[in-house]
């Protein structure tokens, strides 16, 4: 197989890349060189996705069996880079996102569900008054257009991951909460414990893309973790586990945190009240091969990686994420003691469920 990498040094980029070359495929990453250092092995070819010359030149360097797009956001671009390769490729596998769907985080969703209205040729100015969320994903749903209306559904696969996890997560969500919890002491967690959740790993993503570029997989799939696989409990316990600082967690009610203004998916990583967040239905990836491994194994091998010298990509925009996810120590004091209190006062107990 030769594939060509969209992006190909960062978190999914790479785990592709690492996978692939694991496999004896020949691989070519496309990338500006100016986030991470290229995987040994790999032909890196520079240029800007922004700049269609870069484009036709990279098509240059072809044929390829596939291509994985890791970092298409604005529709014009995506719509560039499909037309400059649509000759040299065999297959194109675009990486997009849940929040394609109107109803994320509100409803329950499967592959069917209704997306946002995008052009496949808009601008990164496109939806802006949706707000941050909601223009991510009027965008992605415009590249996903700029693939098929270029390539056609036949030689192309859309892939839409709900939150990934894994090591070398740069958004900072399940890595705050390995660090948390090696800090001990009492650990502020928002309840149920029963609450599902759907994170999938990075490498998980990462091999049914694979799949899909290597036999051809068309079609559009939603990849999360299986909805009944985990809990929150079960997240924040492996967490306590493999750091082995004698953390305790403090289950608290999420309405009383909710009315103490406390941020939802940023202060509290992954903790989301929304009926849909955790209610992406993947059945029909997983019956076209995708497998999603214990959400225990992905925290104790993050964890291994965060301990092992491992680091995230940062700096500014998408790689600087992790500076907006926490909750401030001082914070997280104050908050115990008011749950006491309220508690106390004969408030409510969020207990593991």
């Amino acid at each position: 197989m030769r594939l060509l990498i969209l992006g190909g040094t960062w978190y999914l980029g790479r785990a592709i890349g690492e996978l692939a070359l694991d496999a004896g495929w020949s691989v070519t990453t496309f990338n500006r060189g100016a986030s991470a250092p290229d995987l040994v092995g790999v032909e890196a070819v520079r240029g800007d996705r922004e700049r269609v010359e870069d484009l036709r030149r990279l098509a240059g360097h072809g044929p390829w069996d596939a291509v994985i797009d890791t970092i298409g956001f604005v529709p014009k671009q995506v719509l560039n880079a499909a037309t400059a390769l649509e000759s040299v490729v065999g297959h194109y596998v675009f990486l997009s996102s849940v929040n394609v769907y109107t109803g994320w985080p509100n409803e329950a969703l499967d592959d069917t569900s209704t997306l946002f209205a995008c052009p496949p040729d808009a601008n990164a100015s496109f939806g802006v008054e949706l707000g941050y969320a909601g223009q991510y994903g009027a965008l992605k749903a415009g590249c996903e257009r700029a693939v098929v209306s270029v390539i056609g559904t036949e030689h192309s696969t859309v892939l839409r991951p709900g939150v990934i996890l894994g090591p070398r997560e740069y958004v900072g969500r399940l890595t705050w909460w390995l660090g948390r919890a090696a800090r001990g002491g009492r650990l502020l967690v928002p309840g149920p414990h029963s609450r599902p959740v759907q994170p999938v790993d990075v490498r998980d993503v990462a091999r049914f893309a694979l799949l899909c570029a290597s036999s051809r997989v068309s079609g559009t799939y939603n990849v999360t973790a299986p909805m009944d696989l985990a809990t929150f409990g079960d997240l924040v316990e492996s967490c306590v586990a493999v750091t082995g600082a004698g953390t305790e967690p403090v289950w608290v009610d999420s309405e009383w945190l909710s009315a103490q203004d406390v941020q939802q998916w940023t202060e509290l990583p992954l903790w989301r009240t929304n009926p849909g967040v955790w209610k992406v239905d993947s059945r029909r990836a997983a019956t076209a091969g995708l497998r999603c491994r214990p959400l225990h194994e992905t925290v104790v091998e993050t964890w291994a990686w965060m301990n092992s010298g491992g680091t995230a990509i940062t700096g500014d925009g998408e790689a600087g994420r992790a500076a907006d996810h926490g909750l401030p120590p001082k914070r997280e004091t104050e908050l115990l003691l008011a749950w006491q209190q309220a508690r106390q006062a004969g408030g409510k107990a969020g207990r593991p469920a």
